[in-house]
């Protein structure tokens, strides 16, 4: 019983897992979704079209064809009218013509009834065998429905001068339907939506490969897109799609090189801080590994000096972790700004008075210049921030430049923008290396800022500060002439939605 029931609580606890990708379901290939969607398209539409047509043409056809039965109603009514004016009286001869005008149109009924309302002519009566004049019979059954007869009067003019009279009345029917359509007229309507579906059919067939085409326009630079992802994702970084353009397949194309370029920049320079940060932090370690080991074995004396140097190794490698923690911190946000309005003129000119007697205990004259206009010009900043900055450029300015160079620090302003400047007379930076400036643990020469006590951590905080200032830093230099280091910061932040 014991041993079931820790089988059953090691199961509860149990898990796994494999790094081995479900293979997806299968699916269509997103050309054949884009053509399946034209057709689609294309079969909806003549699906409506039809529907139109059926509610639409359809009623306006019938109207035209009542509308035809009624003019050739109207048209032998007139014809009648004349032949019963001559007369008087409704004769054989008239029906005569009535009874051939019926046989040249065998495909419409005839029935004509005099002012009484008896039937003097009749193709069909209710569905019996007509007798027509002279004795012919036709079968024209004529429809009961009143919608599928069309009538006209017999109107004459009366002798005793009362007007006009009616004669008789003329009815007229098809003998095809009861839409008073005639055969030719249903011949029109079957070709009419025959030709409809033949080009709705085309149409579909059309859309089918119009879609086709589009469908791998589109999919032709997606599957380069793809294909240069598999290959970033197996290594290789230097893979670009080579894409470009105004339309959204181009600016995803150069927006994608653009992520790859910053990818392959990005894991280099992690590689190479890895690297950097080792090689940092195991100088330090390494010496004093070695001098305390060396006390330990009785090799050099416990004494104050051998202390003094393990005393001075620890503080330059808390100085490096603690300028590290401080970057990254900045570069993930967490640092918190404390923006206030503060007297930009008042912060460097303090800078350059606590900072002149160690410049001129290393021969080096520093010098401070208000360039704004004003004894005092604000700006909205963290000042604790951005006097860390403007120590860091102070710094590299003091190291690189030998006895009897000259430093300035200026403060200035453009419309937007208040500037900060740090300019020396020293070695300045080489062409090639400007690029470089701002990274992580750089060095223009590393044994030289070894000695001279540099992290080659501190122009990249600098510029991070700048960077959560929505501000800008430039460099410029000559080798042999000086660098000059320019922190563009803008006057008014702006409020964060």
């Amino acid at each position: 019983m014991a041993n079931d029931v820790n089988e059953s609580v090691a199961d509860s606890h149990a898990s796994s897992y494999n790094t081995i990708k479900r293979q997806p379901r299968s699916t269509l290939k997103y050309s054949t979704r884009m053509t399946l969607s034209f057709a689609l398209t294309a079969v909806m539409t003549a699906v409506v079209l039809s529907a139109v047509l059926a509610f639409v043409w359809e009623d306006q056809f019938q109207t035209y064809t009542r509308a035809n039965m009624q003019r050739m109603v109207e048209q032998t009514a007139e014809t009648l009218a004349q032949q019963y004016a001559e007369s008087g009286k409704w004769t054989d001869d008239t029906l005569e013509y009535l009874s051939s005008t019926s046989e040249a149109m065998p495909e419409v009924g005839m029935r004509l009834a005099d002012g009484e309302g008896e039937v003097l002519y009749d193709d069909g009566s209710g569905g019996a065998i007509a007798v027509t004049h002279a004795g012919r019979q036709r079968r024209i059954i004529m429809p009961l429905d009143e919608n599928s007869i069309v009538t006209s009067e017999v109107m004459v003019e009366s002798k005793s001068g009362g007007g006009t009279i009616v004669a008789g009345t003329l009815t007229f029917w098809s003998s095809s339907s009861d839409a008073l359509l005639t055969k030719s007229d249903s011949v029109f309507r079957t070709n009419s939506y025959a030709a409809i579906i033949t080009a709705a059919s085309l149409a579909v067939v059309f859309a089918c490969i119009i879609g086709y085409f589009v469908a791998r326009a589109l999919t032709k630079p997606i599957k380069r897109i793809t294909t240069t992802a598999s290959q970033i994702r197996n290594g290789d970084l230097t893979a670009r799609t080579e894409l470009s353009g105004t339309d959204e397949i181009g600016r995803l194309g150069e927006t994608f090189d653009d992520m790859a370029s910053s990818l392959e920049r990005d894991i280099k320079l992690e590689h190479r801080l890895t690297s950097d940060v080792a090689h940092e932090l195991r100088t330090p370690l390494m010496a004093m590994q070695a001098t305390v080991e060396a006390m330990q074995d009785g090799v050099m004396p416990a004494d104050q000096d051998n202390l003094a140097t393990v005393s001075v190794e620890v503080r330059r490698l808390s100085r490096l972790v603690d300028a590290m923690l401080r970057l990254s911190r900045m570069e993930n946000g967490t640092t918190p700004l404390h923006m206030e309005r503060c007297d930009v003129v008042a912060l460097a000119e303090d800078l350059v008075t606590v900072h002149s007697q160690l410049f001129q205990d290393n021969g080096i004259e520093l010098a401070f210049c208000n360039e704004t206009g004003h004894r005092e010009f604000y700006a909205e900043l963290d000042p604790d921030l951005i006097r860390e900055a403007m120590v860091n450029l102070i710094s590299n300015a003091m190291r690189y430049t030998t006895d009897g160079g000259n430093v300035w620090v200026r403060v200035g302003r453009n419309r937007r923008n208040v500037l900060l400047s740090v300019q020396d007379t020293g070695m300045g930076i080489a062409k090639e290396d400007m690029p470089r400036v701002f990274s992580r643990f750089w060095r223009s020469d590393a044994s030289r800022e070894r000695v001279a006590g540099g992290l080659g951590v501190g122009l990249a905080l600098t510029k991070e500060i700048v960077d959560r200032h929505n501000g800008t830093i430039a460099v410029d230099s000559e080798e042999g002439v000086g660098t000059t280091f320019t922190l563009r910061l803008p006057i008014a932040q702006r409020k964060q939605k």
